[in-house]
């Protein structure tokens, strides 16, 4: 999916812990990816302590919900992995190489999707269970689901 690689940047930049640097970024990102607004304005006027425990909250808690990918399926974070090599990057940080935000900065680097592709019904799912947690969270993973191409008929 061509043209969309400034949105998969924005939104792995959305979905990772909200720091200063998040902060300082909010600006530009609203300008940059426009499906991303609704959560960029939401995050400019929440307090950072109280945007960093909702994010903990919702992602980290036992509770909350998994981005990282072989949390929806069996894969293995070989397969993650071997993505990553097949383009001669190798992930920094200390992060799993399924983690969502990681998986598109690789898509917009890249140009793939089809790590994208084949999670897009859990993308769905996640999306879908982050808005019935009324989280703005839910923008950003639906903004990232939108770009894919239909999935199959299920029935």
């Amino acid at each position: 999916m061509p043209g969309f690689e400034l949105l998969y940047q924005a939104a792995a930049l959305c979905l990772t812990y909200p720091d200063d640097d998040f902060r300082a970024r909010l600006p530009l990102l609203r300008e940059a990816a426009p499906q991303l607004r609704e959560f960029a304005d939401h995050a400019a006027v929440t307090p950072p302590g109280e945007l960093a425990a909702h994010y903990l909250q919702v992602f980290e808690s036992t509770e909350g919900d998994s981005l990282y990918l072989s949390h929806w399926r069996g894969i293995s974070q070989e397969h993650f992995q071997e993505l990553y090599s097949s383009h001669g990057l190798e992930l920094t940080g200390g992060e799993l190489p399924d983690f969502l935000p990681a998986v598109l900065e690789l898509a917009a680097r890249t140009g793939n999707t089809d790590v994208l592709t084949e999670h897009r019904a859990d993308l769905e799912r996640l999306g879908s269970r982050l808005a019935g947690r009324g989280t703005p969270y839910a923008s950003v993973v639906e903004a990232v689901h939108a770009t894919l191409p239909p999935g199959p008929a299920t029935g």
